[in-house]
């Protein structure tokens, strides 16, 4: 599907889950997002080096309302798995704005390498990621 007009992406991913649902890995983004790669390769750079309680996640935010593209990225760091976190954000339990008004899913496979992170390490690494992501050109929220 590279290089394919986003529309005829679109249409083939709601056929995809329509007929593979089941079959689907969760860390599968279920929408087409152009600079996907980019953030594979940002995120690759940050590796940990010491095991801890503390995971790194990022979320699809919707930001078709801005001029810079109708995708932005929020950059979290907790103790919770990224899908219980998300879902935490959803239900307004200490809940980043963003990620409440405009969250659209997690992105889970970038990450997959930096769960079960030092808490201080990845205090680090959340504040680092979100700078690179953003110098990458993405519309980054959170990473405090």
């Amino acid at each position: 599907m590279r290089g394919e007009f986003a529309a005829h992406v679109e249409r083939a991913l709601v056929l995809l889950w329509e007929q593979a649902a089941d079959s689907i890995p969760e860390w599968l983004p279920m929408r087409y997002i152009d600079w996907l790669p980019t953030v594979y390769e940002v995120t690759a750079a940050f590796q940990p080096r010491r095991p801890g309680r503390s995971n790194l996640y990022l979320i699809l935010l919707d930001f078709e309302d801005r001029r810079r593209g109708p995708y932005g990225i929020y950059v979290g760091m907790s103790r919770y798995a990224p899908a219980q976190r998300f879902d935490q954000h959803k239900a307004g339990i200490r809940a980043a704005g963003s990620v409440l008004k405009r969250g659209i899913e997690v992105l889970t496979g970038p990450t997959l390498h930096l769960q079960h992170v030092a808490r201080a390490e990845a205090a680090a690494i959340e504040t680092g990621l979100a700078q690179a992501l953003s110098d990458a050109g993405l519309l980054v929220e959170g990473g405090h």
